[in-house]
């Protein structure tokens, strides 16, 4: 089999060279292991330090070695879907991780093989979080608890750390949308899926590129791009609003015909207020929806290649 492992890099200057050792030593278990000839297809997403030379270097001695360098930032999502969108026909499937190696590299052996077995999709799937921070795991877990309740399909602990096929592949970048949210387009494919666990280690070197308000846009956009949900919600909160507000017009009707006036300011501006922020945060989310079509209409690319090394 032949594999193409996309690592997707960002300003990794401080943690590529440990990346090289660790994914050159990986390569010959795949081989020893499971017969697997694999690749090593960094994608740099415009980084600002020294990512593309160091990957230049490594490319220019060592032909498994291959580099795509992206003419600007255009963010984890599409970095990922350029490596393999460019590399889908020089192999037989395709793995991604990230550069930081926080993901064990070894689980792709045991991916290697379910995908010898007959598997077209195998997903890396995180035991636990030991290693994030209380704020972090919290966080984490916030989310993924989320997007169950919108979407049941989404996997508990899995980002992007997965084997795919080649036809896997095809079938992913034959989605046409440019909101891509990859974790849920995947499950969206079918095919027969496999599940490798495994403990996440804490970075090396260099800099976590999910800060929290990094983390919190990522979040929305998954939500927002792989779901109607939120829609839905404002659209029964309003419901919920119209019959409260029928209920409470019928009650002071029946006041009134007894001679009695209601009474209190305090009551009425906090139903405005209240009422007013319902108002403009339900216009807040149909905005991100109609923003997301504008998006999709305008049918931009995704990206831009600057160079290729060996590939």
């Amino acid at each position: 089999m032949k594999l193409n492992i996309v690592i997707p890099c960002y300003n990794e200057e401080e943690v590529l060279p440990q990346t090289f050792v660790r994914m050159k030593a990986l390569l010959a278990r795949l081989k020893a292991e499971t017969d697997t000839d694999a690749r090593l297809l960094f994608v740099d997403d415009g980084s600002r330090d020294s990512t593309w030379e160091l990957i230049a270097q490594a490319a220019q001695n060592d032909e498994t070695v291959c580099g795509l360098k992206l003419s600007h930032n255009k963010g984890h999502q599409n970095a990922l879907w350029a490596g393999m969108e460019q590399g889908v026909d020089t192999c037989d499937a395709m793995v991604s991780i990230d550069a930081d190696l926080q993901d064990d590299e070894n689980a792709i052996i045991d991916m290697a093989r379910q995908v010898n077995e007959g598997k077209d999709i195998v997903y890396g799937v995180r035991k636990e979080r030991r290693t994030d921070t209380w704020f972090k795991r919290f966080s984490a877990e916030a989310f993924y608890k989320l997007m169950k309740r919108v979407d049941d399909e989404i996997i508990f602990n899995h980002a992007d750390f997965r084997m795919m096929t080649n036809r896997a592949v095809k079938a992913l970048i034959a989605y046409p949308e440019r909101n891509l949210f990859l974790r849920g387009i995947v499950r969206e494919l079918g095919f027969q899926e496999g599940y490798v666990y495994y403990d996440r280690k804490a970075r090396e070197a260099g800099d976590s590129k999910y800060p929290l308000k990094k983390m919190i846009s990522f979040s929305i956009d998954g939500i927002t791009s792989f779901s109607v949900a939120p829609l839905r919600f404002i659209t029964c909160v309003g419901l919920l609003m119209t019959f409260m507000a029928f209920v409470f017009i019928i009650y002071a009707l029946v006041r009134n015909a007894e001679g009695e006036t209601i009474q209190g300011w305090t009551s009425l501006l906090v139903s405005l207020w209240f009422i007013g922020g319902i108002v403009t945060t339900s216009i807040g989310i149909t905005g991100l929806y109609v923003g997301k079509i504008y998006i999709e209409v305008k049918r931009r690319p995704r990206y831009f290649i600057e160079q290729r090394l060996n590939l």
